[in-house]
């Protein structure tokens, strides 16, 4: 096609430690960082389930993941594309984990015979995306991302660019993720990744280390006249986006965050924008000494010393691996519509060893909504960028 098209975000739906719902979601990131562990303890997954047999035959992150995509399919409303071009591009960072590690204790305590023959499905990290084409019938491209925490910024990616080549005319895409199990919990912490302190404080001088969280954040994206012309609610528009490696370490960023200044770059470029045109980044801001440092001076590298202000929400909602790009797009998407860019939860001791980034904290800030990018940066060296945009900026 000679000129790409344009990629409405219509639909939005969270299930978040910070809220569920748009508005419970959006007063949770306005809030005070809590302490402690991130669980979320107000999902009730048969609210979207036929009957309870169901619900069980499906891993906590696919319940989620439906439920977050009954509730964005609602949000936007009248869809009168052909099934055979919408589609679902889905992601998590690890799949059934709570799932595997509980037929592992059947296995161990009542034998191999008493293992659920609905484990394998269950498990599947593809599961998610797989379950929201059946219930909904959407029969276009199908594919799962699965690059750690950077999984379903690349899926908002991926969907946009398929739309905007002509493949699809919509695409459901995000994240789900619930990982909290206890060897998985374990895992994390003995590799020092978790906070010792049981906080999150991005960007701070004290930082120690992320809480996990799980939950699941799925976006509707249609193409633009579609949506314009069946006079749909548009959210914003995914402009552009970036990916690339590290190529340096399994966990850790490159120094000086260069792989994450180039994805900023790409993303900046397919967006068709200048670093300067950017007014806000929502950081990937985990609470990791390594990351935290990394993700700063990538910043200072492509916007200077007076850059966009720049906010992380992982200090409310903690990080939710796979899920935490999609929970991110949307925060952005809530801040165009409700003119404001959350604070930076957890922060309170400026680290004199960052460059100055332009740091959100202590309350909202009232802005006009502009081009804004946000970050993800998973192990393995994933790098994922994405550029939303009010439509008609």
């Amino acid at each position: 096609m000679s000129e790409r098209r344009r990629v409405a975000i219509v639909g939005l739906g969270v299930v978040s430690c910070a809220g569920t719902g748009l508005d419970a979601f959006w007063d949770g990131l306005n809030s005070a960082a809590p302490e402690g562990e991130r669980r979320i303890h107000d999902f009730d997954p048969l609210a979207y389930y036929d009957n309870p047999k169901q619900a069980r035959r499906a891993d906590r992150s696919e319940q989620m993941a439906t439920a977050t995509a009954m509730m964005a399919l609602e949000d936007a409303g009248g869809l009168t594309a052909d099934p055979a071009r919408c589609g679902v591009i889905y992601a998590t960072g690890v799949g059934g984990l709570q799932t595997f590690e509980e037929q592992v204790l059947v296995h161990d305590r009542k034998g191999a015979r008493r293992v659920s023959p609905f484990m394998v499905p269950m498990i599947m990290p593809n599961a998610p995306g797989a379950a929201i084409s059946m219930r909904f019938g959407l029969r276009g491209p199908n594919e799962t991302i699965t690059t750690a925490c950077a999984a379903s910024t690349h899926a908002l990616g991926y969907a946009t660019r398929l739309i905007q080549m002509g493949y699809a005319d919509v695409i459901v895409s995000g994240g789900a993720e619930s990982v909290m199990s206890p060897v998985g919990m374990a895992g994390f912490r003995n590799m020092t990744a978790l906070s010792s302190s049981g906080k999150s404080m991005p960007f701070d001088r004290d930082r120690d280390g992320f809480m996990m969280t799980e939950g699941s954040a799925t976006l509707i994206l249609e193409e633009m006249e579609s949506a314009q012309a069946r006079d749909a609610h548009i959210y914003g528009e995914i402009l552009g986006s970036g990916s690339n490696a590290d190529a340096h370490h399994i966990t850790a960023p490159a120094p000086g965050g260069n792989g994450a200044a180039s994805c900023m770059q790409l993303a900046i470029e397919d967006a068709g924008l200048t670093s300067n045109e950017i007014c806000y980044v929502n950081a990937h801001g985990t609470s990791t000494p390594l990351n935290d440092a990394a993700e700063a001076e990538a910043l200072s590298k492509v916007f200077g010393e007076n850059g966009p202000p720049v906010t992380s929400t992982k200090g409310v909602t903690g990080h939710a691996l796979g899920a935490a790009g999609a929970l991110e797009a949307t925060s952005i998407l809530l801040s165009f519509d409700r003119r404001q860019i959350p604070p930076t939860a957890g922060f309170t001791n400026p680290d004199p060893e960052l460059p100055d980034i332009n740091l959100v904290a202590g309350a909202p800030q009232d802005w006009e909504p502009g081009p804004s990018m946000s970050n993800s940066f998973g192990f393995g060296g994933h790098n994922g960028c994405v550029i939303l945009a009010p439509v008609n900026t």
